[in-house]
């Protein structure tokens, strides 16, 4: 049986950033994998733990931690062909218009692909597996008009 990232990910799910002046060790250690800046877990740390996880498997990573940075790795997949498993789905952040998926060096998020849902009023969410969703790990939801790329991790 091979593990793919999404199941590796889901064992994390429940780690949390710790307020104040202690920092999880866990977080700080993604943290500190390819960045020497953070000096606490209340920093962005969604590009921390897909680049951690795809380290524990030996698949290709970002090497950094801006979520933008996963729309240059892996293999670009249209998102109807997105499955659980090694799939990264990359979101814009923030509010009024946000630059299209060209621009790296601004905000996103990023987490594993963890399926759809469909709401009553018919708009469609995708359900990321991630990190510092509510400064935890946990599947959250988002519109899909926010995803700027869906990337197959090989």
């Amino acid at each position: 049986m091979e593990i793919t990232a999404f199941d590796l990910a889901k064992k994390f799910v429940g780690m949390k950033e710790v307020a104040g002046e202690v920092d999880n060790p866990q977080i700080m250690a993604m943290l500190k994998l390819d960045a020497s800046w953070p000096e606490h877990d209340e920093v962005p740390w969604c590009s921390a733990l897909v680049n951690y996880i795809c380290w524990l498997l030996r698949l290709p990573r970002s090497k950094s931690l801006r979520a933008r940075s996963w729309l240059r790795i892996g293999v670009p997949i249209p998102a109807d062909q997105a499955v659980p498993g090694n799939d990264v789905v990359i979101l814009e952040r923030g509010k009024g218009v946000q630059p299209g998926p060209e621009v790296i060096k601004a905000p996103g998020h990023v987490g594993f692909f963890a399926g759809y849902q469909i709401l009553d009023n018919e708009e469609t969410l995708v359900r990321i597996l991630g990190g510092n969703q509510g400064n935890e790990v946990d599947i959250d939801v988002y519109p899909v008009c926010r995803i700027l790329g869906i990337r197959r991790l090989t």
